[in-house]
């Protein structure tokens, strides 16, 4: 008995103590509170005991109670210090066993290698801000020490175009976008599952979804093709949406002729625009123009 209402006044203290908490718009707050979406972003990071995660923006913990019941370690970043403080207490025999660390700071100015996380051996698994999505992809996919794998609950018409999801009704693929493009040059992104906004305490004014980017590497680039030279290219390319994407690669310098001469090796069509133009290709198309002779 005494367990019992030990165990009740334990859930009512933490839901008062959460209930406190007033969400930050200028951080970007919204907490979800979805049980089976809590689980599908495990289950699509593939969890297991020896992996080292990192969560980005933990808010209440709701995350990371379900991370730190199945992996090696959880390792932190919460910008908000109220959280950060209310996470130290309620996760303190975690941390003092050295599974949990938390982090009071700006998951954009931190540098991983300052917490022992290298190339390849953590994931990245988080509910994140959604005003600094991009910022997110961009620091942790071009990193020198690029994670394993990232689980992320974001937009979902975000997570829509990094997939080149087809527009509703429509069939086979859909339109590429700079943002997908750049997805992909480092990893293989897939659609996980849609959370509606009913989910998140205070509701956003859109839906989310959840989006696994697995393989994360650079392996795009060891052959002829630098970052540069393809994101060059790919920036080219989508420089002016109503041109064709023919006239827009003439920013490159270079001649019609060349631009005509790949795209008939490559069986592209002279109309296509930039957002028609599949991955594999964009990689083909910068091979040949900053092809050494």
């Amino acid at each position: 008995m005494f367990h019992k209402e030990k165990k009740s006044f334990e859930i009512k203290k933490f839901h008062n103590e959460t209930s406190s908490f007033r969400a930050k718009k200028s951080l970007g707050q919204n907490f979800l509170k979805s049980e089976p979406a809590l689980k599908k972003m495990c289950e699509a990071g593939e969890v297991n005991d020896k992996d080292i995660i990192l969560e980005i923006g933990p808010g209440k913990g709701a995350l990371t109670t379900k991370l730190l019941a199945i992996s090696k370690k959880v390792l932190a970043v919460e910008k908000d210090r109220e959280l950060f403080e209310f996470l130290k207490e309620k996760f303190a025999d975690e941390i003092k066993s050295g599974k949990f660390e938390i982090i009071n700071e700006d998951i954009l100015e931190i540098n991983v290698k300052d917490y022992n996380l290298k190339k390849g051996d953590y994931k990245i698994i988080a509910n994140i801000p959604y005003n600094i999505t991009g910022a997110i992809f961009k620091k942790f996919l071009s990193s020198q020490d690029q994670p394993k794998t990232m689980v992320l609950l974001v937009q979902k018409e975000v997570a829509e175009r990094i997939v080149a999801k087809p527009a509703k009704g429509g069939t086979g693929a859909g339109k590429e976008s700079i943002l997908s493009l750049s997805v992909k040059a480092y990893g293989t992104p897939k659609y996980i599952m849609k959370v509606a906004k009913r989910f998140f305490s205070p509701a956003p004014k859109v839906d989310s979804a959840i989006i696994a980017i697995y393989d994360i590497s650079k392996n795009n680039f060891i052959g002829e093709v630098s970052e540069n030279n393809f994101f060059s290219v790919v920036k080219s390319g989508f420089a002016h949406k109503r041109k064709v994407l023919r006239k827009n690669l003439e920013i490159l310098q270079k001649t019609p002729l060349q631009i005509d001469n790949i795209f008939e090796k490559l069986k592209i069509d002279p109309k296509a625009r930039a957002e028609d133009i599949k991955f594999d290709n964009w990689i083909k198309i910068s091979e040949f123009l900053f092809k050494k002779d």
